[in-house]
C-alpha cells in the first residue's frame, strides 16, 4: 500500500492525497514511473511520508523526479523496488537533506556507491533498512555511520558480506543506537559485537539469528553494557549456554521477547533465570530446545511474567514437554498462543484441561503415531494421516 503524509494545512492538496491513496492501494503491483512522477509533482515540498512498497515498476527515473519535487520527504519505502540501483541513492543525497527514514530491502542492485552518497547529503538519516543488499561490505558501513551519527535503527539482515570491522565502525560511531537486525550475518564473531556493546548503551532489540560463531561472550557483554534490551534473537546460534543466559536475566530486566529457537545447549536452568528476572516477559521461543523440561516449565509459569505478561511460548520439537507443562501454563491469563508441534508427550486430553482454563488459546499441535500407518495394497498415500491442527 502506498501511505502519504501530506501538511494538513493545505486543503487543497486534500482529494489529491485520497485520489492516489486509493487508486495506487489497487494497483501497487503494476504501479509505472510515471505515477510516481506525478504524485511528486501534485505534492510537492507537501509530501512528508511515502511508501512505494513492492512497486517493481518504478526505476531510478522516476524516483530523480521525486527527489527533485519532494525535498521534504522524511519517511520513504523502496522495499523490493528491484530496479532502483545506486542512481536513486544519489538523487535522495543530493535533493533530500530532510530524510529520516530510508527502507531499501531486497534491492539487491544497491552498493558500498549508495551508502556514500546518503552520508553525504542526508545527515539527519536515523533508520535504515538495506536488509540483503548482499554487495554492501565494511567500507560502506564506514562511510555511513561516521556522517549519520543520530542512526537509531540499522536493519541489515542477509548482508552476508559484513565481518565485524563494520561492526567496529558502527560501535564507534552509533551511540544512539536502539535496534541492530544482523539476521544471518553468518561472518561475525563476539569480537564485533562485543565493541557494539560497549558503544550502544541504548540498544532496546538485537538480532543474530543464523551468527552461529557468537558465544556466551557476547551475552556477558549485552548484560553488561545494554540494560534496556527489550527483544533478543538467537535462534540457531547454538553455543550459547545457561551461562550465558544468567548473566544477560540478571542485568537485562526489561527483556520483552526472548526467541532462543535451537539454543540446543540450554536447560531448565535458563528458563528459571528468566522466570526471576525478567517479569515483562510476553514472547518466548524454545523450538528445538531439546533439553528443557517441565520443571524449567514449572518455574516459568510461577514467575512474575506468567500471569499478566507472557502471551506466546514455543515448545515445538521439545521431546521431555509432557502435560505436566500444561498444567503449569494453565494460570498464565495472558497466553494468547502456544506451539506443541512434534511434543510428543503432550496428548489431547492435556490440551483440552488447558483450554478449560483458557477458553481462547490458539493449540498448534499434531500427534504422529509410533508407527507410520499402514498403506493399502502396497499403493502410496496421498495424504499424511499423522497431521492434525488444533
Amino acid at each position: 500500500m502506498v501511505e502519504f503524509c501530506l501538511n494538513r494545512q493545505t486543503p487543497t492538496l486534500c482529494s489529491c492525497y485520497m485520489y492516489f491513496c486509493m487508486y495506487l492501494f489497487v494497483c501497487v503491483r503494476v504501479l509505472q514511473g510515471r505515477v510516481v512522477e506525478n504524485i511528486s509533482k501534485r505534492c510537492g515540498g507537501f509530501l512528508r511520508k511515502l511508501s512505494l512498497r513492492g512497486c517493481l515498476g518504478v526505476g531510478d527515473s522516476a524516483l530523480r523526479t521525486f527527489s527533485q519535487n519532494c525535498r521534504n520527504i522524511e519517511l520513504l519505502s523502496l522495499n523490493g523496488c528491484t530496479k532502483i540501483t545506486d542512481s536513486t541513492c544519489n538523487s535522495l543525497s543530493k535533493f533530500c537533506p530532510k530524510l529520516k527514514h530510508l527502507d531499501l530491502a531486497s534491492c539487491t542492485s544497491i552498493t558500498n556507491l549508495s551508502l556514500k552518497a546518503l552520508s553525504e547529503g542526508c545527515p539527519l538519516l536515523e533508520q535504515l533498512n538495506i536488509s540483503w543488499c548482499d554487495q554492501v561490505t565494511k567500507d560502506g558501513i564506514q562511510a555511513l555511520v561516521r556522517c549519520c551519527p543520530g542512526l537509531k535503527g540499522l536493519f541489515l539482515k542477509g548482508c552476508t558480506q559484513l565481518e565485524d570491522e563494520a561492526l567496529k565502525h558502527i560501535g564507534a560511531h552509533c551511540p544512539e543506537l536502539v535496534t541492530l537486525n544482523l539476521q544471518t550475518c553468518s561472518q561475525i564473531t563476539d569480537e564485533g559485537l562485543i565493541t557494539i556493546c560497549r558503544g550502544c548503551h541504548h540498544l532496546q532489540s538485537l538480532c543474530v539469528s543464523g551468527c552461529a560463531n557468537i558465544t556466551d561472550a557476547i551475552l556477558h557483554a549485552l548484560g553488561l553494557n545494554c540494560p534496556r534490551l527489550r527483544i533478543l534473537e538467537v535462534a540457531r546460534c547454538s553455543q550459547l549456554t545457561d551461562v550465558g543466559f544468567t548473566t544477560l536475566a540478571r542485568n537485562c530486566h526489561e527483556l520483552e521477547k526472548m526467541d532462543l529457537e535451537e539454543c540446543v545447549q540450554i536447560t531448565d536452568g535458563t528458563l528459571i533465570q528468566l522466570s526471576i528476572h525478567c517479569p515483562r516477559l510476553q514472547v518466548l521461543s524454545l523450538s528445538h530446545c531439546e533439553l528443557i523440561t517441565d520443571d524449567g516449565i514449572r518455574h516459568l509459569g510461577s514467575g512474575p511474567c506468567a500471569h499478566d505478561r507472557l502471551e506466546v511460548i514455543e515448545l515445538d520439537n521439545c521431546p521431555l514437554i509432557t502435560d505436566a507443562s500444561l498444567e503449569h501454563l494453565k494460570t498464565c491469563h495472558s497466553l494468547d498462543r502456544i506451539e506443541l508441534y512434534d511434543c510428543q508427550q503432550i496428548t489431547r486430553a492435556g490440551i483440552k484441561r488447558l483450554r478449560t482454563h483458557l477458553p481462547n488459546i490458539k493449540v498448534h499441535a499434531y500427534f504422529a503415531p509410533v508407527t507410520p500407518p499402514p498403506s493399502v495394497g502396497g499403493s502410496r498415500q496421498r495424504f499424511c494421516r499423522c497431521c492434525i491442527l488444533l
